[in-house]
């Protein structure tokens, strides 16, 4: 039997799994690594930590894999993280992230070189956001000059595990579509605003479709991981994009949410659009010459992460979602902001501060955890309303739902009582950017002729209807979500 193995290097942890030809999930494995957050607002991590989630996750996989021939690796990452590597391939600092805050003046700057906002959208035809890849170079140019001059070449997190698979220094199309610095219309890096913006050209590696193959596992890397020496690494993704290919959304019509640490809304288009304000997130998509449109939310199921953790007192989330279950809808009154790190989309705000508004003495802990989960579709709706406003094309008569979040079915019946659309969930959803990486890994090596054909193993395998008596309910609940960002902007 042949498989394919696909690799998330997520915020989190590190997934991986092994799909076979007919879509079955042979086996997984994911592990976890810290987060340092050395500031308020700054996030990074060690990529060395990711290295070794990956190599134990790897071998756990192929030891379980009974005999099955791996004909393909590729990988999904968490976007926009900044790995500098010096000369001879070893990071000179920690990672920054995609949530980390800290480069609004850099992110300024650039967007001045390039002629203001509309100079820049006709470079990349998409903002310069404080959690891309641009503002944190420069933030290193301007604040560690010595590990900038010590910096060889970038690397986005995925990319770094594919160099110590590999040894090859490469990215793809939409994980570069994510740096704020990539020409996604032309589908080539922007050199002419990296120019502008004071950066070197030679920093930025070669950039390849999502399923061009990109190198083979190394003697070394095979060592260390049970993958046999010589097995094919493809392109991949970025996690936001290649998680709708995972969910079959690489055509218009449909839109998916993907209910990861981060909350996506996304759909694919019929080609390559204009993003006038630039109020959308257009990249490039994993099918060569696709696009994706989406906005992203930085804290999603991080926002229920952070409620176990710091207020949950010690119940899983199972106990959470049963005592959130026990709450009417609307958790009488009570509201939260979801802006935990700051907030990408809609916002553009990266001093935005997270809140629960409406407290009285009635409440309790279930309370509470439906308020944040309740506050996650708030926020996820007001994402969706504005996309399918600025473009007709990415209207939908259902949600396709994805990632860790999914498994809820409390979590889903909101999604669908507030957006008032069935919510269905598709083979491999719950599994993330992870079974996206395997489908673009067995559409490199032949595995499936293309990437539609291997998408139709996101076949449908659960749907959660929307309840009228919820409508209203949530319908106040949600303008006066709305109308709380305004008010309490002027004290962020």
């Amino acid at each position: 039997m042949n498989c394919v193995i696909g690799v998330d290097v997520g915020t989190s942890g590190c997934k991986v799994i092994a799909v076979a030809a007919d879509g079955k999930i042979l086996c997984e494995s994911t592990e976890t690594y810290p987060l340092y957050q050395p500031q308020p607002g700054w996030t990074e991590q060690e990529p060395q930590d990711w290295w070794e989630g990956a190599v134990r996750g790897l071998s756990t996989v192929m030891a379980g894999l009974q005999g099955a021939k791996v004909a393909g690796v590729s990988f999904s990452g968490q976007m926009h993280g900044m790995v500098a590597l010096d000369k001879e391939g070893k990071p000179v600092r920690r990672a920054i992230l995609w949530n980390d805050q800290r480069t609004q003046k850099q992110c300024d700057e650039i967007t001045a070189a390039a002629g203001g906002l509309q100079g820049l959208l006709g470079c990349t035809n998409n903002m310069m956001l404080t959690g891309y890849t641009g503002g944190k170079i420069l933030w290193m140019k301007q604040n560690e000059p010595e590990n900038y001059e010590k910096t060889e070449i970038i690397l986005l997190p995925k990319d770094y595990i594919r160099y110590r698979l590999t040894g090859q220094l490469v990215t793809e199309v939409s994980d570069a579509s994510g740096t704020g610095l990539y020409d996604v219309k032309n589908r080539c890096w922007a050199n002419s605003l990296i120019k502008k913006a004071g950066l070197r050209e030679s920093l930025f590696p070669p950039c390849v479709e999502s399923t061009e193959q990109t190198g083979a596992v190394t003697e070394a890397a095979a060592a260390e991981t049970g993958i046999p020496a010589g097995t094919p690494v493809y392109g991949g993704g970025g996690d936001a994009v290649i998680s709708t290919t995972g969910m079959g959304l690489a055509v218009p019509g449909r839109v998916g949410i993907t209910l990861g640490t981060s909350g996506v809304v996304a759909s694919g288009l019929p080609g390559y659009a204009e993003n006038p304000q630039g109020c959308l997130q257009l990249f490039c998509g994993n099918k060569p010459g696709s696009y994706m449109a989406f906005g992203c939310t930085l804290a999603a199921a991080g926002s229920y992460q952070w409620f176990h953790d710091a207020l949950g007192g010690g119940e899983d989330f199972r106990r959470l979602d049963a005592l959130a279950g026990e709450v009417p809808a609307g958790s009488e009154g009570l509201i939260y902001l979801p802006y935990l790190t700051g907030e990408r989309c809609p916002l553009f705000d990266p001093d935005a501060k997270g809140a629960f508004f409406g407290l009285r003495s009635t409440m309790g802990k279930g309370h509470f955890a439906r308020a944040v989960l309740e506050g996650v579709c708030f926020s996820l709706k007001q994402v969706y309303d504005m996309i399918a406003a600025a473009s007709p094309a990415i209207q939908s008569n259902e949600i396709v739902v994805a990632g860790g979040g999914a498994k809820s079915p409390l979590w889903r019946q909101m999604l669908a009582d507030i957006f008032q659309l069935p919510v269905r969930t598709v083979y491999g959803s719950a599994l993330g950017g992870s079974f996206g990486a395997a489908l673009v890994a067995g559409t490199g090596c032949g595995m499936w002729q293309s990437l539609e054909e291997a998408m139709k193993l996101a076949r449908p395998d659960g749907e959660t209807l929307p309840t009228a008596k919820n409508a209203g309910v949530y319908r106040v609940q949600y303008e006066k979500y709305l109308q709380l960002y305004p008010a309490l902007k002027p004290l962020f």
